[in-house]
């Protein structure tokens, strides 16, 4: 898998920092600087690690499910661990 291209290291960027303003969550902490080094070293990890992550799964699942699909396993679970709100916010259906 490649490194995701400026433009969508940008779009995440933007959408996080709105995200948290509408929040208006503190972040005055660490920069955008900080925020985007984040953004490459999370992109980083993922492609380093897509071969475990994917091997751990159930085989049945590994095989018949897309990339998509399996990526959006992995965003909801470590959403439900660090931020139940946001997840019902990007999963209404979660109760």
């Amino acid at each position: 898998m490649a490194a995701l291209p400026t433009a969508d290291i940008d779009r995440i960027l933007r959408g996080l920092m709105r995200w948290w303003s509408n929040l208006r969550e503190q972040t005055a902490v660490f920069t955008k600087a900080d925020l985007r080094d984040a953004v490459v070293a999370a992109d980083a990890w993922i492609d380093a690690n897509a071969v475990a992550y994917n091997s751990t799964l159930p085989a049945t699942f590994r095989t018949s499910a897309t990339t998509a699909q399996k990526s959006l396993v992995l965003v909801a679970v470590i959403l439900m661990r660090f931020n139940l709100a946001m997840l019902k916010r990007i999963f209404p259906e979660v109760d």
